[in-house]
């Protein structure tokens, strides 16, 4: 089964939530971080939410934060977020070969929704499953351990591709076969998937054959 991530990997969307940390941040004058931003990169919603509200000190609760969040990227999901090039004839590819693929995104799933919709993708999938909801982050293996068994494939029989080099190295960690995806907001940590993945990209136009 492959396997794709949503952010960073299918769409251009790294970059929103940069604008929408910065956005929430300032409404509630607080300044962003390395520190912070090292977390909360890595995290799924309701994780980062919890770390958001204890690391400013902030008088809301971890659904407040998300509503917000929430609220400030869906007119990026539904409007503007692009695809990145080579998705949709990668995804068409694999289709025509009658492989199997499946969505796995930490992703909220109203702006998981929104996305899809907007570009039409939601054939493509016969499983869209949410990080949060298994109550797992991505960086942690036993996430993509039960990912498979939501799937019903065992981890040697799956492919993801993922951005994050964090999420590359934990899919093989687990057994999958892991193609890193290059994204700027991992630019810094660009060399780490040579040691993260079995394959890295710096295009899915790459991946497409003819």
């Amino acid at each position: 089964m492959i396997i794709f991530d949503l952010d960073g990997t299918l769409l251009n969307s790294n970059d929103l939530w940069v604008d929408v940390d910065l956005e929430f941040l300032a409404r509630h004058h607080c300044q962003v971080t390395k520190e912070y931003e090292e977390v909360v990169t890595k995290a799924t919603f309701p994780t980062a939410a919890v770390y958001t509200r204890d690391y400013y000190q902030l008088n809301l609760t971890p659904e407040e934060i998300m509503d917000e969040w929430e609220q400030l990227a869906a007119h990026h999901y539904r409007d503007l977020v692009e695809l990145k090039a080579g998705a949709r004839a990668l995804l068409e590819q694999y289709r025509g070969r009658g492989e199997e693929m499946a969505l796995f995104t930490a992703c909220r799933p109203k702006l998981c929704q929104l996305a899809l919709h907007r570009h039409n993708l939601e054939g493509y999938f016969s499983h869209v499953v949410y990080a949060e909801e298994l109550g797992l982050e991505k960086h942690d293996p036993r996430c993509f351990e039960a990912l498979s068994h939501t799937l019903g494939v065992e981890p040697e029989g799956c492919t993801l591709l993922d951005d994050s080099p964090f999420n590359c190295a934990t899919a093989q960690k687990a057994g999958m076969h892991a193609i890193g995806v290059y994204d700027p907001c991992y630019a810094s940590r660009w060399e780490n998937m040579k040691d993260s993945c079995h394959r890295f990209v710096h295009s899915l136009e790459e991946l497409v054959e003819g």
